[in-house]
């Protein structure tokens, strides 16, 4: 018989609040998750770039039934529309029945991720090996990436404009590339070093082949013989690494981990794991009320600049576009709309409790995550929320049955993090980052919650499908 809760154990009830955990939402919500989550391993492997996700992204919406953007044409509700921007950022869009001078609602996602890129000049020989130079993108931590099962993506342009599509250690059969690491036994001088520096920039060189060419007379016959199995299979000279954006990523799969499969391990996570959902929930909407915008953009990692990230303008001019061709002034648009930044943020990790405030860190497993502010120790480059605007997105999560918590990146002293959400802000538009919980963010092998995944799913929706 249980013991009746005193008064003031009924008033803590009442007043008190503990985060639930996602999967208790519902008898059905780790199956439903489960599921959902099949097609993101799939979009994972998929794209494992920016162009390759840009890709994919474009053939489920073709399938889907949307159409090429066509600046100037007044589309009706319901049109679903799309556009490509320079194959490395993606834009689609569903028309609302509402005027646009009552505001868009848009999730942007971003869809560049920390990798190895290949210097201008990447191919050299040294005791009879042949090895790739690189120059990382984004912050990776380098001693994670020696001794990886590596592929390399990317394209290659001829000089005669023939553009080459580059994938090799991903299928079946196929060979595979690997940074080297000293051994334990003659790493005396290695122990020394810190952390950030036991491996350095110039030290990330990739392993790619080690036979000589034939002819005992050449010189580099070991990086002669490489190029020539480059030239055998695309036709490609020395000259062309030039013309190339080839980035070496991890080989490994997307897969499910631990004994329950409850979570998604992959390369990528950050931020593919907030673009899908975004994409699917974009493709689910039907007829809604305010016209819909999914952005899958780039450069994220580097600071959004370049024209395929949002510190430029090609996301403000496709709405421009839009609202001229609608007879809307955009300025008024833009002050009705409103967008959900989806980026990731760290999950609390219980081996490194230490860099995290307990009480407003983001948990795995306990649904999609909500910022207020991003930044770093006092708010530095963020993008403050007005709490309208969380109480704007927190009503339509609870009557969507989304699951959700809201906290910060660890501790207020020990770093911080940046979304894309000042740059929308700057254009006079409402906005709230939300995103998936991960651990070991930005390694070559992130963790989430599939059931937070499926949770990003439903926000997306959600919005979408709001009313006001």
């Amino acid at each position: 018989m249980s013991k009746e809760k005193t008064k003031g154990q009924q008033l803590a009830d009442e007043l008190f609040y503990e985060a639930p955990l996602a999967a208790d939402s519902a008898a059905d919500a780790f199956e439903k998750a489960n599921a959902f989550c099949e097609g993101y391993k799939t979009f994972l492997d998929e794209g494992k770039t920016e162009r390759e996700c840009t890709t994919y992204a474009e053939k489920m919406l073709v399938e889907a039934g949307y159409k090429p953007f066509e600046p100037g044409v007044a589309y009706q509700p319901g049109d679903k529309i799309y556009t490509v921007n320079r194959a490395k950022s993606i834009l689609a869009a569903t028309i609302g029945t509402k005027s646009m001078a009552e505001g868009m609602h848009l999730n942007i996602a971003h869809v560049d991720a920390p990798r190895l890129d290949l210097k201008p000049n990447p191919l050299y020989q040294s005791a009879d090996l042949a090895l790739l130079q690189t120059h990382y993108y984004g912050g990776i931590r380098k001693y994670q990436w020696p001794t990886l099962p590596l592929a390399l993506h990317g394209v290659v342009f001829k000089k005669n404009g023939e553009k080459v599509e580059i994938n090799i250690g991903e299928k079946p059969g196929d060979p595979v590339f690997c940074i080297t690491d000293l051994l334990p036994h003659l790493g005396a001088d290695q122990n020394v070093r810190k952390l950030s520096e036991g491996i350095t920039g110039e030290e990330l060189n990739i392993v790619v082949g080690s036979l000589p060419y034939e002819d005992e007379e050449v010189k580099d016959r070991v990086k002669l013989l490489t190029m020539k199995l480059l030239n055998d299979m695309y036709g490609i000279t020395e000259r062309d690494f030039n013309r190339a954006e080839i980035e070496a990523v991890p080989a490994q799969k997307a897969c499910d981990v631990g004994f329950d499969r409850g979570l998604v391990g992959a390369y990528g996570q950050d931020d593919r794991i907030d673009a899908y959902p975004a994409l699917v929930a974009e493709i689910e909407t039907k007829n809604p009320a305010f016209t819909t915008v999914c952005v899958l953009t780039d450069k994220e990692e580097i600071g959004s600049d370049g024209p395929t990230g949002l510190a430029s303008m090609y996301v403000f001019h496709f709405m421009q576009q839009l609202c001229a061709a609608h007879g809307v002034d955009s300025v008024t648009c833009f002050k009705a709309s409103k967008c959900l930044s989806a980026d990731v943020t760290a999950a609390y990790d219980p081996t490194f409790s230490s860099a995290f405030e307990p009480q407003n860190s983001t948990y795995a497993g306990k649904g999609v995550a909500l910022a207020k502010y991003t930044g770093s120790r006092g708010k530095g480059g963020a993008n403050d929320a007005s709490a309208e605007l969380v109480s704007y997105f927190t009503r339509i999560f609870d009557d969507a049955g989304v699951v959700w918590q809201l906290g910060e990146m660890g501790k207020v002293d020990q770093g911080g993090g940046g979304t894309v959400a000042k740059y929308v802000a700057a254009h006079d538009i409402d906005t709230l980052d939300v995103g998936v919980p991960v651990l070991s963010m930005h390694s070559p092998f992130e963790l989430a919650s599939k059931v937070d995944i499926y949770m990003a799913y439903k926000a997306f929706k959600a919005f979408n499908e709001a009313q006001e």
